[in-house]
Parts: structure tokens; C-alpha cells; sequence
């Protein structure tokens, strides 16, 4: 329990912050299923819009400091050959 104001502050908005993430994660881990599933079915077409989703969502999380910007690179390139192996 916090002792002092600014400590029960810094948990509220370490609260707040925290829910907001959760729903970029689960945003993302969305993203990687319905794309996972695109490849699995040779889905081409679904596929490259998803990609193009991923991508912009994982790099508006690296600009907001939710994920780092190497672990958005490296998601994105995984991603990325995934689908190029489907052409």
C-alpha cells in the first residue's frame, strides 16, 4: 500500500497505463492468431491485408514505448517471411 500522495498517484496511473497496454497485447496477439491462420489455409489475399495490420500496429506500440522498437522489427520480419514462403 502506498505510503504518500505521489506513491497512491503513481499507482493509479500505473493502473491505468497497465489496462491500456493489455489492450494493445491483446490487439496484437489477435493480429498474429487470425495471420497464423491465414497462412495455415493459403489464404493469400487475407494474408498480405493482415500483414499490412500487424505492421501498423505493432509500430504504433513501438512509437508509444508499450513494446521496444527491436521486438516490433523482429515480429514484423517473422511475420513477414511467414507470408512471403505463401508467393
Amino acid at each position: 500500500m502506498p505510503n504518500t500522495k505521489a506513491a497512491m498517484k503513481a499507482l493509479r496511473q500505473n493502473k491505468k497505463r497497465a489496462e491500456r497496454n493489455k489492450i494493445v497485447f491483446a490487439n496484437i496477439r489477435d493480429i498474429k492468431r487470425h495471420l497464423r491462420k491465414a497462412i495455415e489455409s493459403a489464404d493469400k489475399t487475407k494474408a498480405q491485408e493482415l500483414i499490412k495490420k500487424l505492421t501498423v500496429t505493432l509500430d504504433k506500440a513501438a512509437k508509444k514505448g508499450i513494446i521496444k522498437k527491436n521486438t516490433a522489427s523482429r515480429s514484423k520480419s517473422r511475420a513477414m517471411k511467414k507470408v512471403n514462403k505463401l508467393k
